[in-house]
């Protein structure tokens, strides 16, 4: 079996082989955090791909003692956290990833083609398809290529192929970068004196909320979710932690936020420190803010959803969306309004709806079609006007159950006892049933 192969494949030749789903996003973040480690080996640490990491050694290796040594302290490390890992140190990085990946081990200066040769041609970084086509040639090892001319390499095969060979043999030259640690954004006050009372934490609390938002305008994001942490003087914290209903750094408006959750605090025997952090951010663009400019309604729905979410949760906060389906149940979508954005009202067209739907439910004492007179929830009623028929036919690429009697014709009744209710008949299913009822 090899990387890539499809399952089915694999089966094949393993009946019994077992797998999980691949957890991308935590292996990203295993990386990362990896990488941060490499630092004590070497000033710049990139991802090299999705599995290794690249580091500059240049000049660090001495202080290890050796090249050996370095690579030693570094395999003892991994293994003592349980990590499994091939290294490899060349003169070149196309040689470092080649040889890492190929067994591993040390190339010595000077000795990039002799340290490579033995190596397949896969290991140049090219694709499989330029592979292979060197394979039928006769090609198979990095070797067979470092005599040829670069010119025929290249007309037959694409300049990838050179450019790779070259930057396996140290001719062209590619350095290791590192990407940029993401903005950390915390910010924290240590307090000369502890305090207790409501009103001191909520004014410390204001004081952090400005470094914080003017940290976040720096970098055009807005925050999502929030924590602050107090420290006692007990060395006991308690925390409290919000999420907004959109990106947000308005520090006014975030600190009414904290309020219910700073009177709940026990402070003991006072707090010494803050810690405000933003645990979730998002880009927001530079917009007006503060300084006494009115409240937008959408601002407003905004810090309402957020309220109502820090009480009983955003995932219980809902919008009504519209979907494209002609069947009554299926013509919306429910979603949290802290993670959907809201949506147009489409153009009606055809019949009103009711503005009230609930599941069907069936009348009795039914006389005439449309029925003159019928009996729903214990009340008669009597049919003042009544316009239809509206006929809706299921949807036949969906199984809903509700709809397996087959197509029904809707009817919207004006009675003389005020409700003004939308009925359906169902030809297949005699009878008749209320879902709606209009305003």
């Amino acid at each position: 079996m090899s990387r890539g192969m499809a399952l089915a494949d694999a089966r094949a030749i393993c009946p019994d082989l077992a797998t999980r789903p691949a957890g991308l996003a935590r292996e990203a973040a295993a990386l990362a955090g990896l990488r941060r480690w490499a630092g004590r080996y070497a000033p710049m640490v990139a991802a090299d791909g999705p599995d290794g990491l690249i580091a500059d050694i240049t000049g660090v290796a001495h202080l290890f003692g050796s090249e050996e040594e370095l690579r030693a302290d570094l395999h003892a490390r991994l293994d003592r956290a349980g990590l499994t890992a091939a290294s490899a140190i060349a003169g070149s990085r196309g040689a470092a990833h080649a040889l890492a990946r190929h067994g591993g081990g040390i190339v010595t200066e000077g000795a990039l083609a002799e340290g490579v040769g033995r190596l397949p041609v896969s290991a140049l970084r090219i694709d499989h398809a330029t592979a292979e086509a060197l394979a039928r040639v006769g090609l198979t090892r990095i070797a067979d290529l470092t005599a040829l001319p670069r010119a025929p390499l290249a007309r037959r095969f694409g300049p990838g192929l050179v450019l790779r060979l070259d930057q396996v043999l140290g001719h062209q030259p590619e350095p290791v970068a590192a990407d940029p640690d993401p903005p950390h954004f915390g910010v924290r006050m240590t307090l000369p004196e502890p305090i207790g009372l409501q009103a001191d934490v909520m004014a410390g609390l204001a004081r952090l909320l400005d470094r914080l938002c003017r940290m976040l305008s720096l970098h055009h994001r807005g925050a999502r979710r929030l924590r602050l942490e107090l420290r006692r003087v007990d060395r006991g914290t308690a925390h409290i932690e919000i999420g907004l209903a959109r990106p947000l750094r308005d520090p006014d408006r975030i600190a009414a936020l904290f309020v219910k959750g700073v009177q709940e605090i026990d402070a003991g025997f006072g707090i010494d420190a803050l810690r405000l952090s933003a645990t979730v951010t998002e880009p927001l663009a530079p917009e007006q803010i503060g300084g006494g400019v009115a409240v937008r309604g959408e601002d407003a729905l905004a810090d309402l959803v957020s309220r109502l979410g820090n009480r009983i949760g955003f995932d219980r906060v809902l919008r009504l969306l519209p979907a494209d389906s002609r069947i009554p149940e299926r013509s919306f979508l429910i979603a949290p309004a802290a993670y959907s954005a809201p949506a147009p009202e489409p153009p009606h067209r055809g019949p009103a709806r009711p503005i009230t739907l609930f599941p069907p439910e069936p009348v009795s004492a039914v006389s005439g079609h449309p029925p003159a007179r019928f009996r729903w929830r214990r009340m008669d009623f009597a049919t003042l006007r009544a316009i239809g028929p509206e006929r809706i036919a299921p949807e036949w690429w969906l199984d809903d159950p509700a709809w397996r009697t087959g197509l029904r014709d809707y009817w919207r009744i004006e009675t003389k006892q005020g409700p003004r209710l939308w009925l359906f008949h169902t030809p297949q299913a005699p009878g008749w049933q209320v879902q709606g009822e209009f305003a």
